[in-house]
């Protein structure tokens, strides 16, 4: 799986605003968080919980989410996160330079000859 070999440094940049992204859209806890971005990248991208929990941690140590604890439909305990208004500014700011990285990127390769 092309998964194992993208970097790193690559995963933990793109962290951030993958998770905010996600809750940008409403309240998830670990798991689902988890398993939408496996869906999303189509299985190029296979989190852990021991990857995901100390982004969460941070995320929600800076102020950018908050957590509760609530009971799933199946009566287990989970903590749940939600996007904070600071949360959402970050967003933005993310977007903005990620779209900058992508754009320059995209001309670049454009721009090398055919072989």
């Amino acid at each position: 799986m092309y998964a194992a070999m993208l970097k790193k440094d690559l995963v933990a940049a793109s962290a951030q605003p993958i998770v905010l992204t996600i809750l940008a859209r409403g309240e998830s806890y670990g798991y689902a968080i988890l398993s939408e971005v496996r869906r999303a990248s189509q299985e190029e991208l296979d989190w852990t919980d021991g990857m995901l929990y100390p982004v969460l941690r941070r995320m929600e140590e800076r102020g950018l989410l908050r957590s509760r604890w609530g009971e799933s439909e199946e009566g287990r305990r989970r903590r749940y996160y939600r996007i904070t208004p600071a949360g959402r500014r970050s967003l933005e700011e993310e977007r903005r330079q990620w779209n900058a990285v992508n754009t320059t990127l995209e001309r670049l390769l454009r721009a090398l000859p055919s072989t």
